[in-house]
Formats: C-alpha cells, structure tokens, sequence
C-alpha cells in the first residue's frame, strides 16, 4: 500500500511537471491604475493558487482554535468528574 502511495506521487509529481514545463509562457497581469504583473504563467497560478490555501487556512484557524479550547475544557471536566467518582468509591 506504501509503494501505491509513492506511485500516485509520482505520477502527480510528473503531470504537474508536465504542465508547468508546457506553460511557461509569459502572461502579463493589469491591475488599476496601471500597474502590470508580467511572470510565467505557471508562477502566477502557483502564487494564486498558495494565496488562495493560505486565506482558506486562515479562515478555519479561528473555529479549529476554539474547538482545541473547548476540547481542553471537556478533557479538564472529565478528569475531575473520574477523581471525584474514585474519590466517593473509597468512602
């Protein structure tokens, strides 16, 4: 199953090598006011595309934080509620 998964890489390393080997045209951004971006198209898409998983991993962070939290406090709870019901066992 391991070399499966080194396969799959592999295979998705070489199509998008592939691609970016076959795109590496230059692509002029406008922008106002007159500011231009000229890079090959496979730049623009990587930098478009990391832009994009960063701002969809900032938008979760918040909620995932909030959850470890809330996760920290039931965990804390539970601990109490088992010293408390092994305490009144003893008596």
């Amino acid at each position: 199953m391991r070399y499966l998964g080194w396969l799959l890489r592999a295979v998705l390393f070489f199509i998008l090598l592939g691609f970016a080997v076959k795109n590496d045209q230059p692509v002029v951004l406008r922008y106002f006011f007159g500011y231009e971006w000229q890079a090959s198209l496979v730049v623009i898409l990587l930098v478009f595309f990391a832009l994009g998983a960063s701002i969809g991993v900032l938008a979760v962070l918040g909620k995932v934080l909030r959850q470890r939290r809330e996760i920290s406090a039931l965990k804390k709870e539970l601990r109490l509620k088992h010293k408390l019901d092994g305490a009144s066992d003893n008596s």
